[in-house]
């Protein structure tokens, strides 16, 4: 499933976050977004599940368009959204539940409570995250007793418990260790072959690594979007190569 953005813009109160967006992220693709602080990329990626109407003030212009709805349209459906796509953040928030509630929380909430089923979509769950043959014998211990990697791969397991279609990753390396950082990202190689998955990160290494296309943002507009390796080797924007360049950011 893709997502094609059309002339978005979106205020906080007076302050204008994002300006006048135009890109399409592909299915079944990674996409980075790139960009120094402040310059609207988690408000970008919050946009596609509407997470920013939990913020007071917030206004938006302009489509989000996933399977050829306008999700910004008035009277859309946000609960099947968020179960359509979800989204993993910063730091890793298991519930303070077991490992296994963590697993089966969602589909409960959506009406499933069968306890064969619910077993079979844990196991799916942890086996889609390469966890399985590690916390199949701690099902019951707390989540919160897992290490952060752990916890990030639960988080991830999580969402697909509940079968979404994209995936939104917000700096999901970002309180990592290296060691962690690359079994994340191997992840996500692994979940692209299932889902559409969009990471916003600082670290330009981690795009040129993960990502097929990439979206460079500054200042709430998005400067240039296509080809990792293209934007990466040549861009076509002197503000995106004096950022990847490191001459600021």
């Amino acid at each position: 499933m893709e997502i094609k953005v059309n002339n978005l813009d979106l205020w906080y109160g007076d302050f204008q976050a994002l300006k006048d967006i135009n890109a399409s992220f592909g299915q079944k693709r990674i996409t980075a977004i790139i960009g120094p602080s402040g310059c609207g990329k988690s408000t970008l990626l919050r946009t596609f599940n509407r997470m920013n109407d939990l913020i007071e003030g917030v206004r938006v212009d302009g489509q989000v368009i996933i399977d050829d709805i306008n999700i910004l349209q008035a009277g859309a459906d946000t609960v099947n959204l968020r179960k359509k796509v979800g989204m993993v953040f910063q730091r890793p928030n298991p519930f303070p539940l077991s490992i296994y509630e963590n697993l089966v929380f969602g589909p409960k909430v959506h009406g499933s409570y069968n306890k064969y089923a619910l077993d079979e979509i844990a196991q799916k769950s942890l086996e889609s995250v390469l966890l399985w043959d590690e916390l199949k014998d701690k099902l019951n211990k707390p989540a919160l007793g897992l290490s952060l990697e752990q916890k990030q791969r639960l988080c991830v397991a999580r969402l697909i418990a509940v079968e979404p279609e994209i995936l939104l990753m917000d700096e999901p390396c970002s309180t990592l260790d290296p060691k962690g950082t690359a079994r994340i990202e191997e992840l996500m190689r692994e979940l692209k072959n299932n889902y559409t998955i969009i990471i916003v990160t600082h670290n330009m290494q981690q795009a040129a690594r993960v990502s097929d296309d990439t979206g460079f943002m500054l200042l709430g507009e998005l400067i240039e979007f296509g080809k990792t390796e293209d934007i990466f080797t040549r861009p076509q924007d002197k503000r995106t190569e004096d950022y990847i360049t490191g001459r600021y950011g």
